[in-house]
């Protein structure tokens, strides 16, 4: 793990998408943090160790969710699969599939054996219970964006303004045409650490998996009360209450938030391998493409 020290820094961006506003400075105690995300061979030790099974490994329960086809409600997860051509964008059930059988151990539903690359097919649930077993938190919102800036004046990117860096390519992220044209040397998930390190020693903060926060989803990043630039040392951003889908009533879900986004951020589709970028995520479910990482509270 790596130490980062207490300090305050400007929250979210005015810049991109409104989930991401208004700025706000927040103020943190310090932490450690996972130099990388929980790769597969730690989770590993965590399952032989306690025999835990995950929700992606259990048939969901049809009462939690009115009008699914009974097939959808196998053991299984999402994977997603690239298109044959292009599509439109706002048409994600056009790359995403759900598969019998995928799950920590088969990510994309086939055996793999691949130990280094980061865990994924987890749910909200299956995270913390392993950050439990490895006494440790998953980290707030405030304290994952604090450490994915590696303690650098506030930038777009974890490693400056531009996404390049002398031509070099510093995330695991969609590189052509998306969702059909990949030319990132990576097609998935990529070994942790296979990209340089922030400033604090942090690998895989921006690209190859999103990570599940310890915060509720809200629309935006007002804090619950008090001056909306400003919120007191260690915020929330809000509560079970209002973190559910407006879209899906009928579903009623609560989600969490999601962090840095993954392999499969595009420029040209979804911008978020930022820092201040957030998206939400149903705490039921986990996807090919979501992983994360722990923090300890306590100086050690």
């Amino acid at each position: 793990m790596v130490w980062i020290p207490p300090g305050q820094f400007p929250m979210g961006s005015m810049d991109f998408y409104p989930e991401e506003q208004p700025v706000r400075t927040v103020k943190l105690d310090g932490f450690w943090i996972d130099a990388a995300p929980v790769t597969r061979r730690d989770f590993e030790v965590f399952v032989e160790e306690t025999g835990y099974v995950t929700v992606a490994e259990k048939d969901l329960d049809a009462r939690d969710y009115p009008g699914v086809n009974s097939s959808d409600l196998a053991a299984g997860s999402l994977v997603f699969t690239p298109t044959k051509g292009p599509v439109e964008f706002d048409r994600p059930d056009a790359w995403w599939r759900f598969v019998k059988g995928a799950c920590w151990r088969r990510p994309d539903g086939a055996d793999s054996t691949d130990a280094s690359l980061p865990v994924v097919q987890v749910a909200y649930e299956d995270a913390e219970a392993y950050a439990s077993w490895a006494g440790k938190s998953l980290p707030t919102e405030a304290e994952w964006e604090y450490a994915a800036h590696g303690g650098a004046p506030y930038t777009t990117y974890a490693w400056g303004e531009e996404p390049l860096v002398d031509g070099q390519v510093m995330a695991n992220t969609w590189e052509g045409t998306f969702p059909w044209r990949n030319q990132s040397r990576f097609r998935t998930t990529s070994p942790v650490a296979s990209f340089p390190a922030n400033n604090y020693g942090l690998f895989d903060m921006i690209g190859n998996v999103w990570e599940w926060t310890d915060d509720w989803w809200s629309p935006d990043h007002k804090p619950n009360a008090g001056d909306p630039c400003c919120g007191p040392a260690n915020t929330r951003a809000s509560a079970e209450a209002n973190s559910h889908d407006p879209a899906l009533p009928e579903i009623g879900i609560p989600q969490k938030v999601l962090k840095g986004g993954s392999h499969l951020c595009s420029s040209e589709y979804c911008l978020r391998y930022r820092p201040a970028a957030r998206i939400p995520q149903m705490i039921d479910s986990g996807t090919s493409h979501i992983g994360f990482r722990c923090v300890h509270r306590q100086p050690r």
